[in-house]
């Protein structure tokens, strides 16, 4: 697989200094107060997207239509307002380099923004100017303009609100009607201060028969330039362009973005399904580890996100279990289990796409148990599961929450896995975003849970909002009605 666009762009920008222009000089129309989006979809027609923010940079998606030349300028938007009033000052703007998207990665990039101060707006501009068409050269123009907000960092208490789910576009649940997909506007009115998409961004093994759904998705993908089309079939849908347009993301993908239940290193189609993940969303793997997707988030005091990947590096579901077999490789248990014990956070959430103590079995394709608990048959995660609660209750790790999806319902649970009374941690499982109703599976014992909410028949989302004292839950359906609500105080 060929170093990815991010990658390449990196190592570029890393050695470019920033530079001075005015919002004015380049646009003198500008923008109007208030608006956090404003784009050219004849330039951008599967929108942008900004993702993997944290409190010094952030990650910028975009994809244009054929190869062109593209730059993007940002400033913190005082400097921006401020230049609006006073068009002949020349205020400080950082400005990449110029790249031409290509064919190699589809015409997308993700462009890293840095170097930049925590809790702080910031305005961007995209800028594209087409490939030369004989002697003429096409004028530049402003393809988008956006804007986003820095985390706060570690030491400054602030209270976030974010929003979860996944599951788009299975069982023949796809793209309907120009929007698409309803349910990301009612996300949208929620204003959350990010979306965590937890997996099954495509159902590349699922047929989207048209009727009912818009054509263009009426196969199942094999060949990267499959993949590829079926994401751009999902970006097809206005409601998700909108909310990726004005809500930043974080994603990781789950079995569907390759083909059900797949286990990473055992599947051939992985490495292809992997490569349009990375194209079409902006993920921040490091250059040296180009392929990793685990990674954690810190939201000021209060909240830590230890996003898994628990794909790529397990066994097979078929595998027995026991002391050799793993959903998250040694690697990315260590690393697990390491921040767990050293983070300062009030809210310790780890995001898994498949759940804790639901059983998910398999099929005579695909046999074995998919998710963290096992079945009868012997297979399962169970042993590496433990691993993980042992190192919460061995150091006293306090406001656990678990956040998954996978299964097509709504669900609650609170554990007491030492059996002393006390709930050591709690999981909450959304979704599906448009997918058909799972079979419902009764939750195994071996941790000691306490159902609190379960609920199927309908898409969700979930949205939490988190402060130092408390952790709060809802369940919102895709007509916006809550379903479900729970709160948690903070152990002290």
């Amino acid at each position: 697989m060929q170093v990815s666009a991010l990658v390449a762009f990196s190592l570029a920008f890393a050695a470019l200094p920033t530079s001075c222009s005015s919002w004015m000089e380049r646009d003198p129309g500008g923008s109007s107060p208030g608006n956090s989006s404003a784009l050219r979809a004849d330039l951008l027609p599967q929108g942008v997207a900004v993702g993997d923010i944290s409190s010094d940079s952030a990650l910028l998606w975009l994809r244009t239509e054929g190869p062109a030349i593209i730059q993007v300028e940002w400033a913190s938007l005082t400097a921006w307002e401020r230049a609006s009033k006073l068009a002949t000052v020349r205020e400080p703007m950082s400005r990449t380099a110029k790249l031409t998207t290509t064919a190699a990665t589809d015409y997308t990039v993700t462009i890293p923004l840095e170097r930049l101060s925590p809790a702080t707006n910031y305005r961007y501009h995209i800028l594209i100017e087409p490939r030369e068409q004989g002697n003429q050269q096409a004028p530049t123009k402003v393809a988008a303009r956006g804007e986003f907000t820095t985390l706060p960092d570690q030491t400054t208490s602030a209270t976030v609100t974010f929003a979860w789910s996944g599951d788009l576009g299975g069982g023949g649940q796809c793209r309907r009607g120009i929007n698409g997909y309803p349910i990301f506007d009612v996300i949208q009115r929620h204003n959350p201060d990010f979306f965590l998409f937890l997996g099954d961004t495509i159902y590349g093994d699922h047929i989207c028969p048209s009727p009912p759904n818009e054509p263009g998705a009426a196969f199942k993908a094999t060949t990267l330039q499959e993949y590829r089309a079926r994401h751009r079939y999902q970006r097809g849908a206005k409601s998700l362009r909108r909310l990726l347009e004005t809500v930043p993301v974080y994603v990781m993908w789950d079995d569907h973005d390759v083909r059900n239940n797949f286990a990473g290193p055992y599947d051939e189609q992985m490495p292809t399904g992997r490569q349009a993940l990375q194209e079409y969303w902006p993920i921040g793997s490091p250059a040296q580890d180009p392929h990793r997707l685990y990674r954690h988030v810190r939201y000021g005091a209060d909240l830590e996100l230890f996003i898994l990947d628990t794909r790529q590096y397990r066994s097979r579901n078929a595998d027995p279990d026991g002391p050799v077999k793993t959903m998250l490789g040694a690697t990315q248990l260590a690393w697990l289990i390491e921040g767990l014990r050293a983070s300062t956070a009030t809210w310790k959430v780890i995001v898994t796409s498949v759940p804790l103590s639901i059983p998910k079995g398999g099929n005579a394709d695909v046999p074995g148990y998919d998710g963290w608990a096992g079945g009868p048959d012997g297979t399962g995660f169970e042993r590496e599961r433990q691993v993980v609660v042992d190192a919460v209750l061995n150091h006293k790790i306090k406001n656990v929450v678990f956040i998954a999806g996978d299964v097509h319902w709504a669900q609650a649970n609170a554990y007491d896995p030492d059996q002393d009374d006390v709930i050591d941690f709690h999981e909450y499982i959304a979704g599906p975003l448009s997918a058909p109703q799972g079979r419902f599976a009764s939750t195994r014992e071996e941790l000691h849970p306490r159902q609190i909410f379960y609920e199927a028949g309908y898409h969700n989302f979930g949205l939490v909002r988190v402060t130092k004292e408390s952790f709060e839950v809802r369940v919102v359906d895709e007509a916006g009605a809550e379903r479900f609500s729970h709160v948690v105080s903070a152990r002290r």
